[in-house]
């Protein structure tokens, strides 16, 4: 320390390294500064984003636009309740069998007709034919069979009728 004092006094060491310090710091904040414009730009840029709204408006738009459409798939969603109660109690099977009651009589002029819905429940109908006259019975159904004896041709044409899917 003492040879550095015989080139030049202490004071003007201390004034050196004071001003190298100083520099150093410029040189830093100078780099800090254009850090925080790329930062600031990048940010503007972010919240300006294409359409040049704001990031932030956008977001509570959408965040509007989600609880909307919330609200809608809900009451959607209870419609839809309604309508699969009310088509699960509704007709939507039907089937068709025509058949020959009689050897002698020609043509398939005998019929069963089930008309259900999907729990099984609802109505077949039978018509037997015959050349003096043709009779029509109808017997209810519930969860695919009846209190009545079914004949095979009905048995048949419910349980084509009870196949498929189901709601």
């Amino acid at each position: 320390m003492f040879i550095l004092q015989g080139i030049m006094p202490l004071v003007w060491w201390s004034i050196c390294a004071l001003t190298i310090m100083l520099f150093i710091l410029i040189l830093l904040t100078i780099s800090l500064f254009s850090r925080m414009k790329r930062f600031e730009s990048s940010y503007v840029t972010l919240q300006t984003f294409m359409s040049g709204q704001q990031l932030d408006i956008l977001f509570q738009e959408f965040i509007n636009r989600v609880n909307e459409q919330g609200g809608k798939l809900d009451e959607c969603d209870k419609r839809l309740t309604l309508v699969e109660q009310k088509m699960r109690v509704g007709v939507d099977r039907a089937e068709l069998l025509r058949f020959r009651a009689f050897e002698n009589i020609g043509g398939d002029l005998s019929f069963a007709l089930a008309l259900l819905n999907q729990e099984g429940n609802g109505v077949v109908l039978s018509s037997i034919y015959n050349r003096e006259e043709s009779r029509v019975y109808a017997k209810p159904i519930n969860e695919a069979s009846s209190t009545y004896p079914l004949t095979d041709e009905e048995i048949q044409v419910i349980n084509r009728a009870m196949q498929g899917q189901k709601i």
